[in-house]
């Protein structure tokens, strides 16, 4: 069996390779290709799954080393896969989602020209994540890493004939940099440490290494989850990566780009667990995080903006619980996976929304659209009851146990915890209903474009509908059938699993949890489904002006680094013309006035040399009779 993995990357790869490379004679089949080949890497998946299932929990690791990559004298990187029940649950959901986001695709670019290449982009998106997850080596991981880097640009700009899609494409190619010189860093860190990449030899004799390497490392990992994952501070890509096709939104925010964070940082269970100070940066940053894209979300209106928010906020959770160790690596995969669900749902609901309505991403224009979308507006509803934590539903299991698992930590740092935790449960029910609120209910406010057309909504095709159904059922039961089938047993062989001591009962953080949804429901109600919504946004308070903008922060990255990166190359500019190119023009110009003046001196004249030679000698004569007689 392990010979099969290289195939689960080895299709959608050759998928990209045809679509990209076969020309214009692909263009009325490409897409076919494409999903099958996404398709077949599914199959291929669920026949190791049930392969896997069928041997003991410690048996189920599969490897295959496909050829030496880099051997270097004592320096070796394999080509090498590691395949486990953390890289299977993944595995499962890249392909899973990413074939009905495939499919889905067929319908939404039917009209686009280059239909063929954003295929081939898809396809290239899949099989570098997949190398991501089934590295075996923090090297290859680092290879799928960048691959993944490089898709998510190519399909955020795909569009690039709009300036606003090409700057957004650069900007979130420039903010992963960033964080891809923390892992580059890591993996250096880890070769001088351990002297090897492979994850076994690292994570067995982390142990061994000293707490502040280990913490280095650590810290170094989760700067590049902070910006695969859109973290803070490397948040600012997110909002912006809309611009590409709806599908993209779907395959970055769901199964692929922004869960590679979680998955480095809990593939490094190990590292972690030997350095507590990185352990509670991680904690920090995912309270943070989980905060901010809530806030921000609650005041777009740009409704794949919104939905950008939130998947910034669910992350949170996800690092939060990651920062947690043991007591929460599980239940971030947990949500992580539940979160592939009703995420991709959201915005391929989002994306049929916008289908219907001429592109229109203001959701001060919608209302009323119930009637006309009415599949829609079920599966996009169900996945809104996932996310905001409804009782039974699939975010109500994983959310409810990052809950728990929060105020498990104990002592003042649980109670902090699980509070943040509770209050972000609070406005993710709040900006969500408001989504549903100001889409399908009220009154219609659509109006004319700039060319006179009006919208007129109706129902997808069926190769948009038929995976926005299927997702919603993941919606629904995908969270039970974590909570009921071992999925806990699944992974602690991998991850490690501790129960915490909570200071509340289970049942006290379900009702608390519940009853916060319930509150921010009733206010986003309150406000936005008792009476019409404005066409234009009222100014709002400062804290609303400032979540519009993202809470300031490309504000702040601006005056931080572009302003203060422009006043400190100007001052080095001054530097180097003032003082370097000052030393050593007035070198030159005074070896030149030097030279100048003893140019003099020649003057071609033989009397004026006899008169040289005389007067040295003469000298010379004075200086030694003077010697002597001293």
């Amino acid at each position: 069996m392990e010979n099969l993995i290289a195939l689960l990357i080895g299709a959608p790869l050759l998928g990209a390779a045809v679509l990209l490379l076969g020309g214009r004679r692909l263009d009325r089949t490409g897409h076919w290709l494409g999903t099958l080949l996404a398709a077949a890497s599914f199959v291929i998946a669920l026949v190791l799954f049930v392969d896997m299932l069928g041997k003991g929990a410690e048996d189920r690791a599969l490897h295959q080393t496909l050829f030496t990559w880099i051997p270097v004298g004592t320096f070796q990187a394999d080509m090498a896969f590691q395949l486990d029940q953390l890289s299977m649950t993944f595995v499962l959901l890249i392909t899973g989602v990413g074939t009905l986001i495939h499919v889905y695709s067929i319908g939404y670019m039917e009209h686009d020209e280059r239909r063929r290449r954003f295929f081939g982009y898809l396809n290239l998106f899949v099989a570098a994540m997949l190398l991501l997850v089934l590295a075996d080596n923090y090297l290859l991981l680092y290879f799928g890493w960048e691959g993944v880097g490089l898709a998510s640009y190519l399909l955020i700009g795909f569009w690039q004939h709009k300036p606003s899609a090409a700057t957004a494409a650069k900007k979130a190619f420039i903010v992963n940099r960033v964080g891809d010189m923390g892992l580059s860093i890591a993996i250096m860190l880890m070769f001088t440490t351990f002297g090897t990449f492979a994850f076994g030899r690292v994570l067995e004799a982390s142990d061994q290494a000293s707490e502040g390497k280990l913490t280095a490392i650590g810290l170094m990992l989760l700067l590049a989850a902070c910006g695969k994952s859109a973290q803070v501070p490397l948040q600012s890509w997110l909002g912006d990566a809309m611009e590409g096709p709806t599908p993209v939104s779907a395959l970055i925010h769901a199964a692929t780009m922004v869960t590679a964070g979680v998955y480095l940082i809990v593939r490094s269970a190990d590292i972690f667990n030997a350095a507590p100070d990185a352990q509670l940066v991680v904690t920090v940053v995912g309270a943070v995080t989980l905060l901010f894209g809530a806030i921000v979300g609650c005041a777009k209106d740009d409704i794949k903006k919104a939905l950008a928010g939130s998947t910034m906020s669910q992350i949170g959770y996800m690092i939060l619980a990651a920062g947690l160790g043991p007591i929460g690596y599980v239940f971030a995969i947990m949500h992580l996976v539940t979160h592939g669900f009703f995420k991709a749902g959201l915005f391929l609901g989002a994306g049929s929304v916008m289908h219907g309505m001429n592109d229109e991403v203001d959701m001060r224009k919608y209302g009323g659209l119930r009637k006309y979308m009415p599949v829609t507006f079920v599966t996009f509803g169900l996945g809104y009851l996932a996310i905001i934590g409804f009782p039974g539903l699939s975010g109500f299991f994983s959310k409810d146990k990052i809950i728990e698992a929060a105020f498990a930590k104990g002592g003042t740092e649980g109670w902090i915890l699980g509070a943040v935790t509770l209050l972000g449960a609070a406005i993710t029910a709040y900006y969500m209903t408001r989504v549903m609120l100001m889409t399908f209910f009220g009154e219609k406010r659509w109006q004319p474009d700039a060319e006179g057309h009006e919208p007129h909504p109706h129902e997808s095709p069926k190769s948009m509908v038929i995976p926005m159904i299927l997702l919603a059922v993941g919606s629904v039961g995908g969270g039970a059938v974590f909570e009921f089938s071992g999925f806990v047993e699944w992974l602690e062989p991998v991850t490690g699993f501790e129960h915490g001591h909570a200071p509340i009962s289970a049942a006290a953080v379900t009702a608390a949890t519940v009853a916060v949804m319930v509150i921010g429901v009733g206010l986003a109600y309150l406000q936005y489904g008792r009476g019409p919504v404005p066409v234009v946004a009222p100014r709002g308070s400062l804290l609303t002006r400032a979540a519009r903008r993202d809470l300031l922060q490309d504000d702040f990255n601006h005056a931080v680094f572009v302003t203060g990166g422009t006043h400190l190359t100007r001052s080095l500019v001054y530097v180097d013309h003032s003082l370097v190119d000052g030393v050593v023009n007035g070198t030159a110009a005074a070896v030149g006035g030097l030279s100048g003046r003893l140019r003099k001196l020649q003057n071609g004249y033989a009397r004026t040399y006899a008169v040289s030679m005389f007067g040295g000698t003469a000298v010379l004569i004075a200086a030694t009779l003077l010697m002597r007689a001293v």
